[in-house]
């Protein structure tokens, strides 16, 4: 997952990104959620379960332990808040709430 705790998307200095979502990698991710949480800021996993293992795709017949990384993504990925009205100030906020969690 790199060399921190949470792992920000790569950027491209010749390229931009909209970042319709602003999805982080993070250890301790279900704790990370209920921490924000319980701070009012509100995030999102919004794909829990990697593709291979949806029921919707059972019939291509594929078994946990057969794409470890995309697994491992599943239990690490976080969209953190991300909207047209998310001021400096809240975007400070989220960042200071994420670092007091890993300080903890």
């Amino acid at each position: 997952m790199g060399h921190g705790v949470l792992t920000i998307p790569a950027r491209s200095m010749d390229r931009s990104h909209i970042f319709n979502n602003y999805v982080v990698r993070c250890e301790k991710r279900d704790e990370l959620k209920m921490f924000l949480a319980e701070s009012g800021i509100q995030s999102e996993i919004y794909y829990p379960v990697p593709l291979h293992l949806q029921r919707c795709f059972a019939d291509l017949g594929y078994r946990r332990g057969e794409f470890p990384q995309a697994e491992v993504a599943a239990s690490q990925v976080l969209a953190l808040p991300l909207y047209p009205e998310l001021n400096f100030e809240q975007q400070e906020s989220v960042v200071e709430s994420i670092a007091a969690f890993y300080r903890r």
